[in-house]
């Protein structure tokens, strides 16, 4: 009779302890998937009596979200600034079953207040109103609104297709600026949103373009800091030259004859970087663009499923007769080196790595995380948290930022990059023109790249890509762009 009453005890044990696993794992360990599944009733029901927190921009009172209250007591997001701001604050809409996006997402848990799990899915027990943290962003109005303007011509002016601006600060990864060309209205996400005129996909961020002479600072880096190199280093400029068995040519099949690495990122020359890139090697290659980013998921305070990561994309029936489009390192036997170190080859990235590659050489070879979020405040007004920059990566020495900085210099003074060259501004940048492949109206497509900074008071640096225009050069079409929002934005922050 006692063993009776032992193993009856024992299973008793048991039973219990499998309840309390369970209970655990839904009430604690569970808790937060379990609330944020958009098939969960309770929790949806809970989620719209959140009077979520406000999205402000960066002058601390330009509304970029808000909850907005409804008849039996609930709230509903709604945002004033619509495509300004769409693509960065994204939308929170769980009546229609789909996931937050944007900022909206990743500022989630701050936005809806803190709750405990009982209120997550009962609500408040005394009827009033949960109260989400407020989210300040680091975007300035004023450039914001200038980029769009700015990227609208250029889409009704030249022809371009798509096109973005991201600019950030420098010293501390804030981003000032981001903008792309389509945007849509965040609130009513789910009308009709076809490009030209709409799009959810935000290019910035998203997009995979190929950088051309842009990437050239990052061959630049890997020559000069490795110590092979230096700024008056001699190569041939003869066009054309022979790089993994095919013909490469500068702009126009110009000849340069003897010129040093400077002259030679100065008019942006085939000829010295596509043989540069074979002589330094895909492994060196391969560790500076793992330093500027390139080949990882952005560190932005963003969803990570919205960003794109920066490398060489091969797709189906290329390399090995691949049947997907794979993500593959320049050590790869597939990529061509030579045209990698120019920009161009399967070389596919964001504006928002080239922005970060050229606030690297502004700050001086250090590489800030960006970011978008400056702090939250709670309804009492308290800061709860601040976002202080942090450091990603010391991509080169201050000795060669230097160095790149005046090269950079040299190219808007008297090379490809003269139209950024505005009245009182001495801007540092480097051009872009990459072949698309395709054609309009008879004439080659290109993508129109510029990044720069402004030497000697590098607050900010800047990123623009515009998108198939016609012979569509980098300095022609985007390099304006960067010195007018340089300009604005140097005024805002005297």
């Amino acid at each position: 009779m006692n063993n009776s009453i032992v193993r009856l005890f024992g299973v008793v044990i048991l039973m219990f302890t499998v309840l309390v696993v369970w209970t655990s794992r839904w009430t604690v360990f569970s808790a937060t998937a379990l609330n944020d599944n958009h098939l969960n009733s309770l929790s949806y029901y809970a989620s719209l009596k959140v009077k979520r927190g406000t999205i402000y921009a960066a002058d601390g009172h330009t509304v970029l979200a808000r909850s907005v209250k409804r008849a039996g007591g609930t709230w509903k997001r709604a945002y004033p600034q619509g495509s300004l701001y769409s693509q960065i604050v994204g939308y929170y809409f769980p009546e229609l079953g789909q996931p937050p996006t944007g900022l909206e997402a990743a500022s989630n848990a701050s936005l809806k207040g803190l709750q405990s799990p009982l209120t997550n899915l009962f609500g408040s027990f005394n009827g009033t109103a949960t109260v989400g943290d407020d989210v300040y962003t680091t975007i300035d109005p004023t450039a914001q609104k200038l980029a769009r303007q700015l990227l609208e011509h250029a889409v009704t002016a030249y022809g371009a297709t798509s096109g973005s601006v991201v600019a950030i600060v420098p010293q501390t990864g804030a981003v000032k600026v981001m903008y792309s060309v389509p945007s849509y209205n965040d609130n009513k996400p789910s009308a009709k949103c076809l490009l030209p005129n709409c799009s959810q996909f935000f290019n910035a961020l998203q997009g995979g373009y190929p950088p051309g002479s842009t990437f050239k600072l990052v061959t630049t880096t890997a020559a000069l800091d490795s110590g092979k190199f230096t700024p008056d280093s001699i190569f041939s400029g003869n066009s054309p030259v022979t790089v993994s068995g095919h013909s490469l040519e500068n702009d126009g099949n110009a000849s340069y004859g003897q010129v040093t690495l400077t002259d030679a990122l100065t008019n942006s020359i085939n000829t010295v970087y596509g043989p540069l890139g074979l002589t330094l090697g895909s492994k060196l290659m391969q560790r500076y663009m793992d330093r500027y980013g390139f080949y990882a998921v952005p560190p932005l305070d963003f969803p990570a499923n919205q960003l794109s990561i920066s490398g060489e994309y091969f797709g189906p029936g290329s390399c090995f007769h691949n049947k997907h489009t794979l993500l593959l390192r320049v050590t790869n036997s597939c990529v061509d080196l030579g045209r990698t170190a120019i920009g161009q080859a399967n070389l596919a990235v964001t504006p928002l790595q080239m922005a970060m590659v050229v606030s690297t050489i502004a700050n001086n070879g250090k590489l800030m995380q960006p970011r978008l979020v400056s702090k939250v405040v709670n309804n009492a007004g308290q800061t709860v948290r601040a976002n202080s920059p942090q450091e990603d990566d010391q991509v080169m020495s201050s000795k060669v930022a230097g160095e790149l900085q005046v090269m950079m210099r040299k190219v808007v003074e008297e090379g490809t990059g003269t139209s950024a060259n505005l009245e009182g501004l001495n801007i540092g940048g480097k051009t872009g023109t990459a072949s698309t492949g395709g054609t309009r109206n008879g004439q080659p497509l290109d993508d129109a790249w510029f990044v720069g900074f402004p030497e000697g008071n590098p607050k900010i640096a800047v990123a623009v890509e515009l998108t198939n225009i016609e012979n569509g050069f980098g300095g022609t079409y985007a390099a304006p762009i960067a010195a007018q929002v340089i300009k604005t934005l140097l005024a805002e922050h005297q």
